[in-house]
């Protein structure tokens, strides 16, 4: 059996929040419960913080939506090393037109990825005073959980509950959720082997060495982000998540099978039936697609991304074999923990982020 993955903001708004919606999100974020607590107590309707503002409600009725064929490629010989002009045609294609496309035989094992998908859920599901033990809003944490990391700076909060693991070198396994732990080592195990593959197929779909973007350190560190999006009783009036890009070099995603993903392409947004993802951005000639998740009746559905974030103390910048003076280099040099510190500091849909970089 196939099995599918996907390769994968407005500002400061807390210093705008009234005293009356601080304290409504500060009541929510109080009771380390997330969007799970609420569905819990069987809420007939959602808070008002979950609702998105009523220019986006309007603008939403006006905007298209498409069934495209996200762009599906086979990846069956890459463990082998060799890849050919088609597959790295494929990818080219893919990156530059999508910012985005799916995988097929990956090597990763069905029963992998369907323990990682049961591991998320069991943990979500989980007595609330084992949670609580990792509820936290400090990104410093290696493993933490919370409901939307922007909540106070948000225009809305987004209807779902994160689990967060940031993957040192040595990660020590008693630091992750009984219920997901095993899991989730033998899933980081098989991921980090794809994603040095995927950097190899990359390097020579921007026309550069195999082993160009290993050595820059893009696979060196990465972020498994576990997200819960529970039954929502009004989806039409919030998101899952907000249009935003990734950060990081590369983005590896897996999903349950609740079709909630969509992808921008030409203006329009096109659903991503089960099989996620997202991927890289070089001196725009490989881009990073902006991506939403809407909300469902149905519920929960469970997604995984792995963000490849490189190594934080290196600095980064335009690939200079890509640049020319023709083509000159668009964005500063920057040390990854700075970006990523600003990426943390800002909503999800605050495009800003990598805008604050250009020169």
């Amino acid at each position: 059996m196939k099995k599918k993955m996907s390769m994968i903001g407005t500002g400061d708004f807390s210093a705008k929040l009234d005293p009356e919606r601080m304290k409504e999100l500060k009541a929510f974020d109080d009771t380390n419960a997330g969007v799970k607590g609420l569905v819990d107590a069987k809420l007939a309707t959602i808070p008002k913080i979950f609702v998105r503002p009523p220019e986006e409600l309007a603008e939403e009725l006006k905007s298209g939506q498409t069934d495209y064929k996200v762009p599906i490629i086979d990846l069956s010989d890459i463990h082998k090393g060799n890849f050919s002009k088609e597959i790295i045609e494929e990818v080219r294609f893919a990156s530059e037109k999508w910012g985005f496309f799916q995988v097929v035989n990956h090597g990763i094992p069905s029963t992998v990825l369907d323990e990682m998908i049961d591991g998320v859920r069991l943990f979500n599901e989980e007595e609330l005073q084992v949670k609580k033990k990792f509820y936290s809003r400090d990104h410093l944490k290696k493993v933490r959980f919370n409901s939307n990391y922007d909540l106070y700076k948000s225009r809305f909060a987004n209807w779902r509950d994160t689990l967060t693991i940031s993957v040192p070198h040595q990660l020590d396994p008693e630091e992750l959720p009984a219920t997901c732990r095993k899991a989730t080592l033998e899933y980081i195990k098989h991921i980090k082997i794809l994603g040095e593959h995927l950097f190899e197929l990359l390097s020579e779909a921007l026309g550069l060495k195999v082993d160009h973007l290993r050595k820059l350190g893009c696979a060196d560190g990465s972020t498994i982000v576990c997200h819960y999006y529970p039954a929502c009783p009004n989806p039409e009036l919030t998101l899952g998540a907000s249009k935003h890009s990734d950060p990081g070099t590369l983005t590896v995603l897996l999903q349950s099978q609740i079709c909630s993903l969509q992808v921008l392409h030409e203006g329009e947004w096109v659903n991503v039936h089960p099989i996620p993802g997202a991927l890289i951005i070089s001196n725009d000639r490989l881009k990073s697609v902006e991506h939403r998740v809407i909300a469902r009746h149905e519920g929960p559905r469970i997604s995984v991304a792995c963000f490849f974030t490189g190594s934080s103390s290196m600095m980064y910048s335009p690939i200079k074999e890509l640049t020319s003076e023709n083509d000159p280099a668009r964005y500063r040099e920057v040390v990854l923990s700075e970006y990523i510190s600003r990426f943390m500091s800002l909503s999800l849909d605050d495009k800003s982020s990598l805008d604050h970089y250009k020169q």
